[in-house]
């Protein structure tokens, strides 16, 4: 009897696709009208400072001295250290609106402080307004509360706090006269005041945090997606903690500083600062819905704050009520640019 095998039949390749590219294919470039339009979101805010300063130093011939240069940018040195902490924050979609009572409240733990020293001077206000921040950033992150809420809550509570501390502004604390913690608020280099100088450097640092590193990149990817930025592996949580930590710790310097300058902690400072800060912001090209932004955009928007309120001063005949006027008007136009450059991005 013959043993018969059948030949087991030949598995069978699956044909290849005719569809299929050979090769990938090049991502289309980005219009010419998408690039501009990143580029009027980034810098705009530059080109309307400098025709703005232009046109200010051919009308007003002492707005172009030096002297008033030094006022203006001593003056925007305080805010541009809180809007710094408010541009972390908003671009990872969040708002802060206890700066400004941080603010105040750090200049009079300053001015208390610095009776025993330039260190307890400086340590004391960044311990506690750090803390506020630390505790704004655990409510929002880890309790999944509102930013707007949670921050309200803190304006609230770091006033209280400082009326408390203060015998309800009864009590003013003076800086020692000739102090080494005076000397950082109104001393100078080259005639450029310390704060100024600080406020550049924390921008430099800020600039490069958030173009140069994987915490900056981070912040983007917060901003744009919480829960994209979840699923990628990305630590969502202490993100935000950092950044409102960051952001109190940033207000609580800027008070200091601003203490130092005073020589005392007024208690009345700070009012409306949140504000100001936000407008800087968003001025200066920072989505409020997060996820976009730049450093150097708020430094341009807190200076053009600072040069509005200076013609005003030149101009004598208006009071400071325009400067609220004229702010808001330029808040509005940006927020209107940025929904048509988005969605003009979106269509093309």
């Amino acid at each position: 009897m013959k043993n018969s095998t059948s030949a087991a039949p030949a598995p069978q390749v699956p044909a290849p696709l005719k569809n299929a590219p050979s090769r990938t294919e090049p991502r289309p470039e980005r219009s010419t009208g998408s690039r501009v339009g990143e580029l009027v979101q980034r810098q705009g805010v530059l080109a309307v400072l400098l025709t703005v300063i232009l046109i200010a130093s051919f009308v007003y011939p002492t707005f172009a001295s030096l002297d008033n240069a030094r006022g203006v940018t001593v003056q925007a040195s305080f805010l541009a250290i809180v809007a710094l902490g408010m541009t972390l924050v908003i671009i990872t979609g969040g708002i802060d609106l206890s700066v400004g009572s941080v603010f105040a409240l750090g200049g009079v733990l300053a001015a208390w402080a610095s009776q025993w020293g330039f260190l307890a001077a400086l340590l004391v206000p960044l311990v506690v307004c750090g803390a506020i921040g630390l505790v704004n950033g655990l409510l929002i992150a880890r309790a999944n509360m509102a930013p707007f809420i949670v921050t309200l809550a803190s304006l609230l509570a770091a006033r209280g706090i400082l009326l408390a501390f203060t015998d309800e502004g009864a009590t003013t604390y003076l800086v020692p006269k000739d102090s080494a913690f005076a000397e950082l608020g109104q001393g100078s280099v080259w005639g450029f005041g310390y704060p100024i100088l600080i406020a550049l450097v924390l921008f430099g640092a800020g600039g490069l945090l958030l173009q140069r590193t994987s915490f900056g990149q981070t912040l983007f990817a917060v901003g744009g997606s919480s829960d994209a930025a979840t699923l990628m592996g990305l630590p969502v949580a202490r993100t935000k903690i950092l950044v409102y930590t960051l952001s109190g710790l940033l207000a609580g310097l800027a008070g200091a500083l601003n203490a130092a300058r005073l020589s005392s902690g007024v208690t009345i400072v700070g009012v409306g600062m949140e504000l100001d800060a936000i407008s800087a912001v968003v001025i200066g090209g920072t989505l409020l819905i997060g996820g976009a932004g730049s450093i150097s955009g708020t430094l341009w928007g807190v200076l053009l704050l600072a040069v509005i309120q200076n013609l005003i001063n030149q101009i004598g005949s208006l009071n400071s009520s325009y400067q609220s006027v004229v702010s808001g008007g330029f808040l509005i136009v940006v927020v209107v640019a940025q929904r048509y450059l988005a969605r003009s991005r979106r269509t093309t």
